[in-house]
């Protein structure tokens, strides 16, 4: 199967500060990844990394059989976009102008939008379900609603991998499946590469093809959900005690926290 990303024997810092160490993994095109663990273990840094917006020195990342360095911005743009964990609420623009930015990467030197741009805009719009909310301005709309038309604006870019960083943390539980959902079809239908960042364990659990734990840094575990998500290595990650189980909708590993109250009963 071929490989979407690569990540080969990947360090960085901020300055003194390891932040990453000897970071190695792949992931299939087509696929759906996500990467997992505590906060400041470096996932939203590993994310910058693959997405170009941090340096990486040689062969660090390759995109799609080729070494990050070897793209444009621009044609990085063309085969990668990227949904960031706080989208900006205050643009003064429309749904439609928003998502028509991720046009950019494939326009002229004018930088005007065709009658292209404008249907594959429509076509994202209708795909997310806010086409209802075209004239709307972005700062009008919910938390949900906006982070869909930004996914509506990666769809507009035409890539072939889409990262997104935590993008259900300040979501309700129905846009959170909305969301996720939305990257399954996206998958499946449109047979782009998903790579996420994510806290629910649970979410990354049922949807993932294959998971990556980090931790200060290290990859602790890296392969599919039920090889990742053991009670022995997710306690001795996170710190804290908890139980894995079978989804009852599923062959799904499934965990669940166990308070003290309840540690110190043995209940």
């Amino acid at each position: 199967m071929k490989k979407a990303i690569e990540v080969n024997n990947l360090n960085h810092a901020y300055g003194n500060v390891s932040v990453l160490t000897d970071v190695t993994f792949s992931v299939p095109e087509g696929s759906f990844f996500v990467i997992i663990g505590p906060n400041g273990s470096g996932k939203t840094t590993l994310l910058k990394c693959m997405s170009g917006m941090e340096k990486v020195p040689g062969n660090g990342v390759t995109i799609l059989d080729k070494p990050m360095h070897h793209f444009s911005r621009k044609d990085l743009a063309r085969k990668m976009a990227m949904v960031s964990q706080n989208v900006m609420s205050d643009f003064p623009f429309t749904v439609t102008e928003v998502v028509l930015m991720g046009r950019s990467p494939h326009m002229g030197v004018l930088g005007l939008d065709q009658k292209h741009d404008i249907d594959i805009a429509s076509q994202a719009m209708k795909f997310t379900e806010v086409g209802h909310l075209a004239d709307r301005k972005i700062s009008q709309l919910s938390g949900g609603e906006r982070q869909r038309v930004f996914i509506a604006r990666a769809i507009c870019q035409e890539p072939k991998i889409i990262l997104l960083d935590e993008p259900t943390s300040a979501l309700d539980l129905a846009h959170q499946l909305r969301v996720m959902d939305l990257m399954e079809q996206l998958k499946k239908e449109k047979d782009i590469t998903i790579i996420m960042v994510s806290h629910d364990i649970n979410m990354a659990a049922m949807y993932g093809d294959g998971l990556l734990l980090l931790k200060e840094g290290r990859i602790v575990k890296k392969g599919k959900p039920a090889d990742v998500i053991n009670y022995e290595i997710l306690e001795e990650t996170y710190g804290c005690r908890l139980l894995v189980d079978q989804s009852p909708l599923g062959e799904y590993p499934r965990i669940t926290l166990v308070p003290e109250k309840f540690a110190k009963t043995g209940g």
